[in-house]
């Protein structure tokens, strides 16, 4: 048994790399595997190697198989840094990754030093400002989520007060920082500001603080597993709701954690493997038969990020070519009759932002359901 798990451990490894005597396209994913963001980085390395070998199972890329690397950030800005080094060392064509907006933000000097292309899961809205040729999005920036939940909360909750709670790192930060603006914008009352910790566990003070504020709604911004955890406790000590959030919150790991206590949480989502659209439904039903689990919007922001790269390489330039990589992707759009596997109609802009329709939802019966789906802000 253990010599036939090796044996299988070593076809999937010869898949990815393409045998070691192939032409190959060195593509590397540093990202969060372990620590606080193993749920987020798991997901999107899987995307990744999904879409790596389903596009080596047909050829390649320009013929030449894509040789996979991994590397570990922990979650951590110090060993992220240390790691992409590691990665940029291995000469690759292009990075995927990190998630995480302050490992992100730690290592895309390096990248932009090196002039190797980045397509990045951070949403912090500082990321794009830094003027960094080279980095391009798999999903919104704060900037763009934040202000369509914000119109939600205001139109359709019509809350006049509201209570935040959010982790204390670059991306709650971020995304705080964003809500408190919009807010103000139209005229909700932010009468509850928690602070959490990334990793944290015990949310029951945090909810006691939220609870004497008595909102009319409650903003969850934080990581996948902390979401569930906040969401649990709330429903324990009977915080009402409604409870809103924008992606994580209402993501595949933080509805099966929280259990429960996920029914009712609404908010938007700018990918969902729920998203009534058949491509994204075949992609779902592909991904669960390879890892045995459901992806969540890091999976997919992944399996696309690796088909954008096909893409633009073989239909855009024809060639290998990381400079011209990131011109070409500034102001590209690509369509599912383009590339099939893209699953959604996507648009970079000249900073690297990315655009395409997303959704809002709510959590019934444990499953997330789609209730609207908003266009473009390019339209």
């Amino acid at each position: 048994m253990r010599q036939q798990v090796l044996g299988l451990a070593l076809s999937a490894l010869m898949l990815l790399a393409g045998g070691a005597s192939a032409a190959e396209v060195k593509l590397v994913y540093v990202g969060e595997i372990s620590g606080a963001g193993a749920v987020s980085g798991g997901n999107f390395r899987d995307g990744i190697i999904l879409a790596s070998e389903e596009i080596n199972a047909k050829g390649g890329i320009l013929g030449e198989k894509i040789a996979l690397s991994q590397f570990d950030t922990q979650s951590n800005p110090g060993v992220a840094r240390a790691q992409m080094q590691k990665a940029i060392d291995a000469d690759p064509y292009v990075v995927l990754g990190p998630i995480f907006s302050g490992n992100v933000k730690a290592t895309m000097p390096l990248l932009r030093q090196a002039q190797i292309p980045h397509l990045i899961g951070g949403e912090a809205a500082e990321l794009t400002a830094m003027s960094d040729p080279y980095l391009f999005r798999t999903s919104f920036g704060q900037q763009i989520g934040i202000p369509k939940i914000s119109n939600f909360i205001h139109d359709e909750i019509k809350a006049k007060t509201i209570g935040i709670i959010w982790v204390n790192n670059d991306f709650g930060k971020g995304g705080r920082d964003q809500f408190l603006r919009e807010m103000a914008a139209r005229g909700i009352k932010v009468v509850a500001d928690v602070s959490t910790e990334s990793g944290q566990v015990d949310f029951a003070a945090d909810v006691v603080k939220l609870k004497a504020a008595n909102p009319d709604a409650v903003f969850v911004y934080s990581n996948e597993e902390e979401c569930a955890r906040i969401m649990r406790e709330a429903r324990k000590q009977g915080l009402k709701g409604p409870f809103i959030g924008d992606t994580t919150l209402l993501s595949q790991k933080a509805i099966e954690l929280a259990g429960e206590a996920a029914n009712g949480a609404m908010g938007h989502v700018g990918l969902s493997a729920d998203a009534p659209i058949p491509a994204v439904a075949e992609f779902t039903a592909r991904f669960q038969k390879r890892f045995n689990y459901k992806p969540d919007h890091n999976g997919i922001k992944g399996y696309t990020a690796v088909y954008a790269i096909k893409y633009v390489t073989e239909k855009k330039l024809e060639k290998f070519d990381r400079a011209g990589f990131a011109a070409a992707m500034h102001g590209l759009t690509i369509t599912p009759q383009d590339e099939p596997s893209i699953l959604i109609a996507t648009t970079w802009d000249d900073k690297g932002e990315i655009d395409r329709i997303s959704f809002l939802a709510e959590v019934v019966n444990g499953q997330q359901k789609i209730t609207k789906i908003l266009p473009k802000l390019g339209k």
